[in-house]
């Protein structure tokens, strides 16, 4: 492992921060170290495909080589909507998606094992259905990982732990909430049976939500680390430990080990961690956060990395998150070359919404050009299959931009293609074109903060139209190019990235869509960038 050790001030080197390893939608962060490379998966919840699976030697240069749900055969993800909860306090209004919730990865024997919980929305119930399972892979870098295996549990955010005798635990967040319980049973990896009574082992320090737990046996003893406070302000990571797998677990006096609450650090919400060790035996920490400017978090929760210590007999720490970790001595981490620490194999990082209809989304030369096969659903809506095809946005500050041809069409077909910002089907922005109406739209809609808002410009299209979204920290600008490349950019009024900031569990996908009323209207797309 090699690392680049600098005395540098880090804000000076706004392109060389660590800082978050993971950047954009990857919250719930979970790692193992096998032989010199640390494995890392995220919740995707109602994307597909479903938990990425990232690499690294060093743990600041990052792969997205798979994702662990790559076959829609594996489960289905159709019934996982986004509720609005009642308002807080402050009034913001909490948006819960259903789908994949925080996985855990552990390795035993040659094989890796993802346990997560698939959560159902059920619209004839006010309540969700968490469905738990298993999926493995013996040959991880080849994307092969197995059909799901389901255990019976009543709760999310399942981990698992091996003991020194070879058995399986399942530890997990059983509900109801918010003062959920920390439970504990074995399991049959081949099977899911359980095989022994499942037992509340710790409820954590007084927090809402406790959740998601990793025992650790160090020095003769197991050590549970969990997340309470929720997901948001008051997240914090506490840890409890007992002589016997199986308890009484003691909680730590100086809990929690980790939480930005109450200060004025710029990366909040910090919690859901996951502590390891590298090949030289120091320990690290993973966890989730959000990079917040006053009220804007406009990335949604992400993954950051901090330095840890756990001295023999004695309870673990966690550093402060901070833009560049530092080591023992004070020394920073930052990247040596100031680029983005995260490269993906080709095609593993588009994402698509829910069970959508895949052969809808035709790519060629590579991924240069994307034929769309127009959807009669919208993204507004979860019941049925949209067509829309994106990325995570990686960048705080960047552009997307995308070449649109004009169909040969009939103006009955009722064709809308273009390019979204997409969170889910309370939260999108959209610019494109109505095919039926001759119309350029700019739409952006949250219903969590009651906004709706349609701008609407009169267009003839030539052959092509280019269309782009510019984003930073705290505003977007939508725009688009009618016609050759030296033509005029015309642009719609900007937007505060405040609009679309909010309590919630995922982050932006920025991608392409297309409706239509016709069953067999296309749509050809080239040059989908984004993040440049």
């Amino acid at each position: 492992m090699i690392f680049i050790l600098t005395t540098q001030d880090s804000k000076a080197m706004s392109s060389s921060h660590i800082n978050p390893i993971i950047p954009g939608f990857a919250p719930d962060p979970s790692v193992v170290l096998v032989d010199d490379t640390f494995f890392l998966v995220n919740s995707t919840f109602h994307l597909f495909p479903g938990l990425p699976i990232y690499v690294s030697k060093d743990l600041t240069s990052w792969k997205h080589i798979g994702n662990a749900i790559n076959r829609q055969s594996q489960l289905s993800l159709a019934v996982s909507s986004t509720r609005l909860s009642p308002p807080h306090e402050n009034g913001d209004v909490m948006l819960a998606t259903g789908g994949l919730y925080a996985p855990t990865i552990r390795y035993q024997n040659g094989t890796f094992y993802v346990v997560c919980t698939n959560v159902i929305h059920d619209s004839s119930s006010a309540h969700s259905k968490p469905e738990n399972f298993i999926v493995s892979s013996r040959n991880i870098w080849s994307n092969e990982w197995s059909d799901a295996i389901y255990f019976d549990f009543n709760g999310i955010d399942p981990s698992l732990f091996f003991d020194d005798n070879g058995r399986a635990y399942i530890q997990g967040s059983a509900g109801p909430g918010p003062m959920t319980k920390i439970h504990l049973f074995e399991v049959d990896l081949k099977t899911g049976k359980k095989l022994s009574e499942e037992k509340n082992i710790w409820d954590g320090t007084g927090g809402i939500y406790p959740e998601g737990p990793h025992i650790y046996k160090k020095d003769g003893l197991y050590y549970l680390v969990i997340s309470e406070g929720g997901t948001h302000d008051d997240h914090m990571i506490t840890v409890a430990r007992s002589k016997d797998i199986w308890g009484p677990y003691d909680s730590f006096e100086k809990n929690p080990i980790l939480t930005a609450r109450g200060t004025d650090e710029y990366i909040q919400y910090t919690g859901h961690s996951d502590m390891f060790q590298d090949q030289h035996g120091r320990w690290w920490g993973v966890c989730l956060g959000v990079r917040k400017d006053e009220s804007r978090y406009i990335m949604g929760r992400e993954t950051f990395l901090t330095t840890g210590e756990w001295l023999e007999g004695e309870w673990p720490s966690l550093k402060q998150v901070k833009s560049n970790p530092k080591l023992p001595g004070g020394t920073e981490l930052v990247r040596s070359d100031g680029t983005l620490p995260l490269t993906a194999e080709s095609m593993v990082d588009y994402l698509y919404i829910r069970d959508a209809v895949l052969s809808n989304h035709k790519f060629s030369n590579g991924d240069k050009t994307i034929i769309l096969t127009a959807s009669k659903a919208d993204i507004s809506q979860w019941e049925q299959p949209v067509t829309f095809v994106g990325k995570r946005q990686r960048r705080l500050k960047g552009n997307t931009m995308v070449t649109m041809h004009t169909p040969p069409i009939s103006i009955d077909a009722h064709l809308k293609a273009g390019i979204a910002y997409y969170k889910d089907e309370h939260r999108y922005m959209k610019l494109f074109y109505d095919f039926s109406a001759t119309e350029m739209v700019f739409e952006v809609v949250n219903n969590a903060k009651k906004i709706s808002r349609t701008v609407r410009h009169d267009v003839q299209l030539g052959d092509v139209v280019a269309l782009r979204i510019e984003y930073t920290e705290r505003s977007f600008q939508l725009s688009y190019r009618n016609g050759a490349d030296s033509a005029a950019w015309i642009g719609f009024d900007g937007l505060d990235t405040l609009e679309m900031t909010g309590p919630d569990f995922v982050g932006p996908v920025i991608g392409i869509f297309a409706i239509a009323e016709a069953q067999d209207a296309h749509v050809q797309f080239d040059d989908l960038e984004i993040d440049t």
